[in-house]
């Protein structure tokens, strides 16, 4: 299993804090059958900058050290961008950090209470540039949740997604929750992953997301999302169905 977005990079951000706690997420992280993690340190959020050449000697750094321990696991570079009007000429810098350092996808994290007027732009601009936009989390931010038609409209033109393992656990709530699988009915994500900042209130809960999935999407759905990590990391081009739109009815029943 590959977990394609964690802050497990010590001392980068709000998730580990030091080398100590990134090897306790590791050996967390292997109990679960999790066999490669991508470092995505949030950049240019406000309180963050970690830049391609700092999170790439970072990575280096904890594999040498896991190793050392001798901890099965193994860490691939990624960065969590937040979307901005600047992530052009960073990118044109070299600033920017592809996942895998593949130069085929880029982590888009929009701010949690709305979607900015620019995103569709940047979306579109991101993929002149020849590469794929993934939306992180879309299942956590409250304007996709109250207007679904607007995460429909960016993957249809373009865009991946990628939903919280958590929140298909229930971590986040039962709306989150029926929402995340909303998405992977309707075809409007692509990718499953931790967002794992520790082990006391943002722990990995890949395993349980996944039999969820298979619960309540089938195995298909489940196989799917898990090959598209491994194509992910790989640089190669993940499976995308026909997306479909989400009702509100659908996803608030009677209250909507």
């Amino acid at each position: 299993m590959i977990d394609v977005h964690c802050h497990i990079l010590p001392a980068a951000d709000d998730g580990a804090r030091h080398m100590t706690e990134s090897l306790e997420m590791a050996r967390a992280a292997v109990k679960e059958g999790i066999t490669k993690i991508v470092a995505t340190p949030h950049h240019n959020n406000g309180q963050y900058m970690n830049s391609k050449i700092e999170i790439l000697e970072k990575v280096k750094e904890l594999n040498e050290r896991l190793a050392k321990e001798g901890i099965n696991i193994t860490i691939l570079p990624g960065q969590e961008c937040r979307i901005s009007g600047e992530l052009f000429e960073q990118y044109e810098r070299d600033e920017l950090l592809t996942i895998n350092n593949t130069d085929r996808y880029v982590f888009i994290e929009l701010p949690s209470s709305q979607v900015p007027l620019y995103t569709e732009k940047i979306i579109y601009d991101i993929q002149l540039k020849g590469l794929t936009p993934i939306i992180v989390h879309p299942e956590r931010n409250a304007e996709l949740i109250e207007n679904p038609e607007k995460i429909y409209q960016l993957v249809k033109k373009g865009a991946c997604t990628q939903v919280t393992a958590a929140s298909i656990a229930g971590k986040f709530g039962k709306k989150i929750k029926k929402f995340s699988l909303d998405l992977i009915d309707a075809n409007l994500t692509h990718l499953v992953a931790s967002d794992a900042h520790n082990l006391k209130n943002r722990n990995f809960h890949m395993t349980e997301a996944y039999r969820v999935i298979e619960k309540e999407c089938g195995t298909e759905a489940k196989f799917l999302l898990m090959e598209n990590a491994e194509l992910l990391v790989e640089g190669s081009m993940i499976v995308k169905e026909i997306p479909e739109r989400i009702k509100k009815k659908k996803l608030f029943g009677l209250l909507g």
